[in-house]
């Protein structure tokens, strides 16, 4: 199974860019989209279904804000919207397919750059996530986890290390949490087939970051321990520009 993940920075937007025209051509047998800002009424659910995608999507109560998506070429057996926390799921950040014995989730963890009350609400959030992820695998042992963490694991997924270490998404403690995730039993699938530096996923719109590539890897697509043998290969797509971010696409023998 091909299986992508996108922030779209706004899925009517990226729509306007050509980005039915991207599915089409990528062809993933399932797509996790972040960040849609759309209601449930402003997804393109009749354009996705001409390409043959069936969709379902986690919206913010917010207008304009956040949302989650996961566009399917294979019917699902259970779709899952949210983590069992108001708080958090008024924002539309989680939505997860079952399919067989493997679930795949869209997840848009918060970004803590507007200021402290944020980066604190991002930091309960991860903690949240954790104790939530670490209950589901006893139920769902094997997840595929996609989506934007907000969050450069190692100094080779960030442009600048040293300017940024006290910048939100470089943070020690978010990177600590990171490693204490992978930890638990997940692998970063783009790390378990390249380790080379300066492969990003998100580049700012100032001073022509992208065409420099001064850029951060921020998005992933993270496979529980169990799927390890499965894992075929794992590519960050830069020329895709439909968004601020990339795709990546991870393909898993399932």
């Amino acid at each position: 199974m091909k299986i992508a993940t996108y922030n779209v920075n706004g899925i009517r937007a990226a729509m306007g860019k050509g980005l039915a025209e991207w599915i089409e051509a990528a062809g993933p047998d399932v797509l996790c989209l972040q960040e849609t800002k759309a209601q449930p009424d402003q997804i393109p659910i009749f354009e996705f279904s001409t390409l043959g995608y069936e969709t379902y999507a986690f919206s913010a109560q917010k207008k304009g804000y956040s949302g989650v998506a996961i566009l399917t070429r294979r019917h699902p057996d259970k779709v899952v919207e949210g983590i069992d926390n108001p708080l958090y799921d008024s924002e539309g950040r989680f939505l997860r397919a079952d399919y067989g014995d493997v679930s795949v989730i869209s997840v848009y963890h918060p970004s803590g750059t507007s200021g402290d009350e944020r980066q604190d609400f991002k930091m309960q959030w991860l903690s949240y996530f954790q104790d939530y992820v670490t209950e589901l695998r006893k139920e769902r042992p094997n997840l595929v986890i996609c989506g934007d963490f907000n969050i450069c694991h190692r100094p080779i997924d960030i442009h600048d290390p040293v300017r940024n270490a006290t910048s939100s998404g470089f943070l020690p403690e978010e990177r600590e949490w990171m490693t204490g995730f992978l930890d638990s039993g997940f692998i970063d699938t783009f790390r378990f087939f390249n380790d080379s530096p300066h492969q990003y996923t998100w580049w700012s719109f100032r001073a022509n970051a992208r065409a420099n590539n001064k850029g951060w890897r921020i998005d992933y697509i993270m496979a529980s321990e169990p799927l390890k043998d499965k894992l075929l290969r794992s590519v960050i797509l830069p020329d895709a520009k439909h968004s601020d971010h990339c795709p990546m696409i991870t393909e898993i023998d399932f």
